[in-house]
């Protein structure tokens, strides 16, 4: 059994057979020693309070156990698996929102239909992420919580206004979902708190989003750069848009002066140069190593904001 302790938190030690099965005990046991599966968002956070430290937490895992595998991760005393507590698995519309837990895989996203009715940025963004197996185990929770400025499903969500729940032992809280983000890899999460689920505006007449993303054909499976954006339009005319643009900046980045901009202006090709402009004074494009230059990334975010928008504009025709 993977070496822990019961814990007065309302769960006991899950052994992990399946994972066992298909991983060596030793690697296991390097990576962690206690494992704890909460029924509930309450017993998941007396298991924070209680368990031995360093701990973490963990859901789809795509991000985290190759992190602790290949070092770029501190090591974790204890566990604390959150991908079975209901309350994160649901998707759920209302009269005013979408509600989408923290847990739900991206794959599950990917095909909900409340979710393609209202955030089909977030839809387009589910689809491109990795490959059909981790989008079947990676939760839109832990692409957020993982803090990178260009993450697919950050940035869809960032251009759809969500609010980020986030709970502890004092209650909940909802933040806007751009104010989680202090740096690359690091938000606003304290180690006693978990972030539980979204709340997205629903679509109403006019309203579309959509997502796009530039990456290498090959190799590294991280965008080049990405664009979400949600609009509102009346005939021709751009009533309020929402851009959001990975990695902008050294946090998920939202073109707030090109939104200004483009309140209230009718479409036309002159305007979507001059906003496409406007992103390219606000962005902070940088180099990496890994995927492009800052040159390269100015060069193609006109060409990403054009489609992306056009994409989302020809959608708000036929949203009813």
């Amino acid at each position: 059994m993977v070496a822990g302790r019961q814990l007065s938190c309302g769960v006991g030690i899950t052994p992990l057979e399946k994972y066992r099965r298909r991983r060596k005990v030793r690697t296991t046991m390097n990576l962690w020693q206690n494992y704890f599966q909460p029924a509930s968002i309450p017993d998941a956070i007396r298991c924070l309070q209680q368990a031995d430290t360093p701990l973490a937490i963990v859901a789809g895992g795509t991000d985290l156990i190759i992190d602790l595998k290949q070092g770029r991760h501190a090591p974790v005393q204890t566990l604390v698996d959150i991908s079975k507590i209901p309350a994160l698995l649901r998707v759920e519309a209302d009269e005013d929102s979408l509600i989408i837990g923290a847990a739900v895989p991206v794959s599950v996203l990917a095909w909900n239909s409340n979710v393609k009715r209202h955030a089909s940025a977030l839809v387009d963004a589910c689809e491109l992420i990795a490959g059909p197996q981790v989008r079947n185990v990676a939760t839109i929770g832990g692409n957020v919580a993982h803090a990178l400025p260009a993450a697919d499903g950050t940035i869809a969500l960032l251009a759809l206004n969500t609010l980020a729940v986030i709970e502890n032992s004092r209650g909940e809280r909802r933040v806007p979902l751009k104010d989680i983000f202090v740096s690359p890899g690091k938000s606003i999460l304290e180690e006693d708190e978990i972030l539980t689920g979204f709340i997205l505006p629903i679509c109403g007449n006019g309203h579309a989003s959509a997502f796009r993303r530039i990456m290498r054909p090959q190799g590294v499976a991280l965008p080049i750069l990405n664009c979400a954006i949600w609009i509102e339009r009346r005939g021709d005319q751009i009533v309020k848009a929402r851009i959001a643009v990975g990695p902008g900046g050294a946090t998920p980045f939202r073109a707030s002066g090109t939104e200004a901009y483009l309140t209230g202006k009718k479409y036309s090709k002159e305007v979507m140069v001059d906003a496409g402009r406007s992103i390219l004074r606000e962005a902070n494009f940088r180099t990496s190593a890994r995927r492009a230059t800052r040159e390269y990334r100015r060069h193609i975010s006109m060409e990403l904001f054009h489609d992306t928008f056009n994409t989302a504009w020809d959608r708000a025709t036929q949203v009813s």
